[in-house]
């Protein structure tokens, strides 16, 4: 009898508060695949093409920085890092972790 109330208390809270989404939940782009823009095209191929195109240019900049790094360390011969060196570091950072997060959202 115990385990049947305590199963009550357990369910009943979560069928009468169903989860709401809120700005923190994704959104599941997949109850609208129809969403069209004016010009016809579907809204989420247009969405993942210009996150392609902006992986595209910053992967650029991403080797860019990374071919710069690695001629700042063979022209250096001390064993520290410069403060340009350890910048470019932190903007490599930032850029694979805009790429990771934009290639995992879908």
């Amino acid at each position: 009898m115990k385990i049947l109330v305590l199963a009550a208390a357990i369910l009943l809270p979560l069928a009468v508060f169903p989860q709401q989404t809120g700005p923190d939940r994704p959104r599941d782009l997949n109850k609208s695949p129809d969403a069209r823009l004016p010009n016809g095209k579907l809204q989420q191929e247009e969405i993942l093409k210009a996150d392609h195109e902006k992986s595209i240019k910053e992967v650029a900049q991403l080797i860019d920085l990374a071919e710069g790094l690695k001629q700042d360390l063979e022209r250096d011969d001390s064993h520290v890092l410069s403060l340009a060196s350890l910048k470019k570091t932190e903007e490599i950072e930032k850029l694979a972790r805009r790429i990771r997060t934009r290639l995992k959202r879908y």
